[in-house]
């Protein structure tokens, strides 16, 4: 083979590999930012809208309003002052467990249970303490439910309640600001429980005195006799005496206290002579 011939072949063997026309190289070129642009866009458009959702729902999310439920003394405003923050706090995350012991805190609520609701509410619901007598601590007058926690102090605010005047509920020993006894607390709210049952009976209750732990004492309104309860069988020795308090008087004119603990006797002290009067 003649060298001219060689180099002939070798130049035909170096274009068979010839690199991509320009042409096709700059349509690709133009394709792929587009692509990357139409991307971008995207991407910016949802971010956009979704800004904009949550922007028009926020203020579900927030709380706004607060209901509140089965208040009676303590009125919505009181209720509201005590939950002073809480609007304006995520509905999502504030801590219900947290803004409930604030309203446990006060002496009125016994139980509390707040709920979230759509949209952007906080509903309250409260069960209040109820008063079974007013107190008489240190000199000074509370009311106190029946396991004897202190509610408030006894003014003109409560005059509607027409309950008895419990004494005895502290020991003689105990301290100026000491607590309520819890076992003193519990006979005189059985006591109350008890003529309850007779409102005719109960409304007639003036006082109670549990300075004995096994012996409730019970003063009536329009006699001033002592009646000695025991610690049990309230209602029914309060009607034994009852229907025989005409009687009693007639025997003896002036009474200092009655002693109804026993089933077949009562016994009756008139200015510190003792008389047993037997039941027929």
């Amino acid at each position: 083979m003649s060298p001219v011939a060689a180099a002939a072949v070798d130049k035909r063997f170096r274009r068979a590999h010839v690199k991509p026309s320009r042409r096709r190289a700059g349509w690709r070129a133009f394709v792929r930012p587009v692509v990357k642009g139409l991307a971008v866009a995207l991407v910016t458009a949802y971010a956009l809208y979704r800004g904009a959702t949550l922007a028009v729902h926020a203020h579900v999310l927030t709380v706004d309003r607060i209901v509140v439920t089965g208040n009676e003394r303590l009125s919505k405003g009181e209720v509201i002052a005590v939950l002073s923050g809480l609007r304006g706090e995520s509905l999502l995350f504030t801590n219900l467990d947290a803004w409930r012991r604030r309203l446990l805190a006060s002496p009125w609520v016994k139980e509390a249970a707040l709920r979230r609701s759509l949209p952007a509410t906080i509903e309250v619901a409260i069960l209040e303490r109820t008063p079974v007598g007013v107190a008489r601590l240190h000199d000074e007058l509370y009311l106190v439910d029946e396991r004897g926690v202190v509610i408030d102090q006894f003014g003109p605010q409560y005059a509607d309640f027409d309950l008895p005047i419990i004494d005895g509920l502290t020991r003689a020993d105990a301290t100026p600001d000491a607590a309520v006894d819890e076992s003193r607390a519990e006979l005189a709210a059985r006591v109350i429980s008890s003529v309850r049952a007779k409102p005719a009976i109960a409304k007639r209750v003036s006082q109670i005195d549990v300075s004995d732990d096994h012996n409730a004492t019970v003063i009536l309104n329009g006699d001033p006799a002592v009646l000695e309860l025991g610690d049990d069988q309230f209602l029914p020795r309060l009607e034994s005496y009852l229907s025989l308090a005409t009687t009693l008087r007639e025997q003896v004119a002036d009474i200092d206290y009655v002693d109804l603990r026993f089933d077949d006797r009562i016994y009756v002290r008139p200015a510190n002579v003792a008389k047993v009067v037997k039941k027929k």
